[in-house]
Parts: C-alpha cells; structure tokens; sequence
C-alpha cells in the first residue's frame, strides 16, 4: 500500500498497535513493527477494542506514548454507548476517555493527535447522531482541549466523526463548525458511497 500511494497526500494507517515495544506477546504488532511498513497512523481506543479486547485508559494511554515515541500520529476514538447515551452520563464517559488517556501529554505532542468521536450506538447500527448531538459532542471536545492545552491547540486538533457517517448525511454532519472530517467504516468499502462522502466534504 505504501508502495502504491507513493507521493500522493494520502496518509496510511494501522488499526491498532500493542502495549509492549518488543516481547514475548505472540500475535502482536507493535508501534515500531507498524511505523516500519511506512504507515504514518494508527487507530487506537477503538470501541471495538475497548469492548471485546477490554483495553484500559493505562493501557491506551501507554499506546499513545509509544506510537509517538516511534513517529506515529494517532487517531483516537473516543464514545458512548446506548445505555450511557441514554442515562445521560455520555459526556462524563468522554470526557474520561480523553482525560484518563491524553491528557499527560504536552501541547506540543498533541499536535500529533487525531481525536474520532464514534458514537458506539450509531456504529454499524444504520442509526446515526443527527448533526446537532454529532457537532455538541465535538464542541465539548474542543472545549475539553481549550481547558488542558490552550485555545491554540483545540482550534489546530481535528476532531472526527465516526458513526454512520454516509453520502446522504455527510454534508450536514461537515457543514457543522466543529467536525472536520470522519472516520469512515462500512461506507468506505463502496466506493461510490465512499466518494459521496468525499465530495460531501
């Protein structure tokens, strides 16, 4: 794939990376396995990772370190679930999230930080965050970042939107004055789906 996008401005990305820099952890790829292929992220704090493979705030906090200790840029997911959304403790839970795994780091760091927001309910679900839940969780990000690391580095960090995110709803979701863009899952393998997005943005 590195191969491929040569010299093109298309970054290419891990979906994961360990907690251990080199060991006896058969099956793992760690940060500097996966800045070696010439990948330039990673995805880290997947939900999906969260939940089936039970990763820790201590752990994705690890994670991050060691992906930029290796020159990696991270993409990290963030959200709620449908029971949390719906008790109304979702933006305790983010803000959690971030605080427990990001916030150690400095101003200068975070400029090495993608922040996704994936509402997990609207994941592959066919449901999706209207535009206004999607652009008030975004908001409270940015502001999450404002309170930590200054106006500068929340108004310079790209926060994404990952759920459900689709030609038909795309245009209103990026209209929105804090999602700059989405982290595409099911809607990236079509590729007309996946181009609608693109001109959508």
């Amino acid at each position: 794939m590195k191969e491929a996008i040569g010299d093109a401005n298309v970054g290419l990305a891990a979906q994961n990376c360990a907690d251990h820099t080199s060991g006896a952890y058969t099956g793992e790829v760690s940060a500097p396995m996966v800045a070696s292929t010439g990948a330039n992220y990673v995805i880290l704090g997947h939900s999906e990772r969260r939940g089936y493979y039970n990763e820790t705030p201590e752990m994705l906090k690890t994670k991050v370190d060691l992906a930029l200790e290796n020159g990696l840029k991270v993409i990290f997911c963030c959200g709620e679930s449908l029971e949390e959304r719906e008790n109304g403790t979702f933006k305790e839970v983010i803000s959690a999230e971030l605080r427990d795994s990001l916030f150690h780091l400095t101003a200068e760091q975070m400029a090495n930080i993608v922040i996704a927001y994936e509402p997990i309910w609207a994941i592959g679900t066919g449901k999706t965050a209207t535009s206004d839940q999607a652009q008030e969780i975004h908001a409270l990000i940015r502001g999450l970042l404002a309170d930590q690391f200054g106006a500068q580095v929340a108004d310079d960090t790209t926060i994404l939107y990952g759920g459900s995110c689709k030609p038909s709803n795309a245009p209103e979701l990026f209209a929105k004055p804090d999602i700059d863009g989405g982290l595409i899952g099911g809607a990236s393998l079509k590729a007309g789906d996946f181009m609608g997005i693109v001109t959508a943005f």
